[in-house]
């Protein structure tokens, strides 16, 4: 009579081995993002905590996105293919289009069943850049603005003792560089992924690229941005450098100044020579910019498995970069801004007083407004108009601003979808 409980006692333990070893089942999930020379290093930090947190769920890193360009169209293209990962990185401004074509998930369920999660963890206005229709969509990984990086070394040497507040000034800089045999002193980071130093300009005079389907450079606003791109390339003779080639001389001490994404302060610090770096804000046009484009990208779920397993298990590794210790990698290893505030409040309290060229960024946000995308299937395509015309002024084509605003108006409007369509 005794034997029965020892035997419900042994059947109970069975099922609960059996339980435990099913919990414990080994989980592969599939993961790309962009820029390895930005990146690599914030995951290979992540990585352990996340292995030590999760053992059973494996990562495979695919292979890199060049930029957000491409990274959007690697996924549009897998996803015909029916080869999506499970978690991908994309451009905070190419987000829109995976969600208008059902390829990225809302969150919104998994945030549900989360008893500890809580939005108010991010900083609402990085929150509002992955929400479309009330429903979140990706989780903002890394948040970044346009910075001044300045070699001061070649500043004292030519005898400047101020960051430049407007662009005339930061010609004048250039100019006094020149005279004191300054060879190079100037990258503009024009040809930045997106567009976004135009965008930038646009934002400083607090106007979007885009309002709804028009495109929003045929007004004054507009014609001041060309134009002030055109000083800048005229007034410090820049050099026409594919933004590597930029990064890599101003890291050997070769530019005295260059205007870029914060973002790659990590990399720079890593890289460069012997001189003294400083980051400074981003200069505006009559005066301090009144506002800022967000750059950086969000993890979005964009798996086509049905299984409970794989999708909690993406979740698990998106929820994990994004949060506070996640999250604050991303400043540690970049220059990139931490879009939760555990991580910039909590855990970084201390980093940003040791690190005064990555708080750069972070005494900007106050202008932060959004990064936009262009509406419709031929967005990229609109990217790549802008990007020719800009570089048109660069290599010394284009000499009549008013001339290329109305050309440049005329073709991106033909791309765009008719309004009210």
């Amino acid at each position: 009579m005794k034997a029965k409980p020892r035997l419900a006692l042994a059947a109970a333990m069975v099922a609960g081995f059996a339980a435990g070893a099913q919990a414990a089942e080994p989980v592969t999930i599939e993961f790309a993002y962009p820029y390895s020379h930005l990146f690599d290093v914030t995951y290979k930090a992540v990585m352990p905590k996340f292995k030590e947190a999760h053992p059973n769920i494996e990562v495979k890193f695919r292979a890199t996105y060049e930029g957000y360009e491409d990274g959007t169209n690697t996924i549009l293209r897998e996803a015909v293919s029916g080869n999506l990962p499970d978690v991908t990185m994309q451009g905070l401004n190419r987000q829109a289009i995976l969600v208008e074509k059902g390829i990225a998930k809302s969150l919104e369920p998994f945030i549900a069943k989360e008893a500890d999660f809580e939005k108010d963890g991010y900083h609402k206005a990085m929150l509002d850049l992955s929400t479309f229709s009330g429903d979140v969509h990706g989780l903002p990984f890394s948040v970044s603005l346009p910075v001044g990086y300045y070699n001061m070394d070649l500043m004292k040497q030519a005898g400047v003792a101020e960051f430049p507040k407007t662009w005339d000034e930061v010609i004048e800089v250039c100019k006094v560089m020149k005279s004191k045999g300054v060879k190079n002193p100037i990258f503009w980071g024009w040809n930045i992924t997106g567009n976004w130093f135009a965008q930038a300009l646009m934002w400083t005079q607090d106007q979007p690229v885009v309002e709804g389907a028009r495109f929003n450079m045929g007004g004054k606003e507009g014609l001041v941005a060309l134009e002030t791109m055109k000083k800048i390339f005229r007034g410090c003779d820049m050099q026409n450098l594919k933004w590597k080639e930029a990064l890599s001389s101003f890291s050997a001490g070769e530019l005295g100044m260059m205007f870029w994404s914060t973002s790659a302060l990590g990399a720079i610090e890593r890289a460069k020579g012997g001189f003294e770096l400083k980051t400074g804000p981003f200069p505006g046009i009559d005066g301090p910019p009144k506002g800022l484009p967000a750059g950086g990208n969000a993890a979005m779920l964009v798996s086509t498995s049905d299984d409970p397993k794989v999708l909690n298990a993406a979740w698990t590794w998106l929820k994990f970069i994004t949060s506070g210790e996640g999250a604050a990698a991303v400043a540690q290893t970049t220059g990139y801004m931490p879009p939760n505030k555990a991580a910039n409040e909590i855990i970084l309290s201390d980093f940003y007083r040791q690190n005064p060229n990555k708080k750069t960024a972070v005494d900007q946000l106050p202008l932060l407004r959004d990064w936009l995308a262009y509406p419709g299937d031929k967005g990229l395509a609109v990217t790549q108009v802008i990007y020719d015309a800009i570089e048109s002024i660069v290599v010394g084509e284009s000499e009549d601003m008013a001339a290329l605003q109305e050309e440049l108006v005329e073709e991106v409007t033909d791309l765009l979808p008719a309004p009210g369509s």
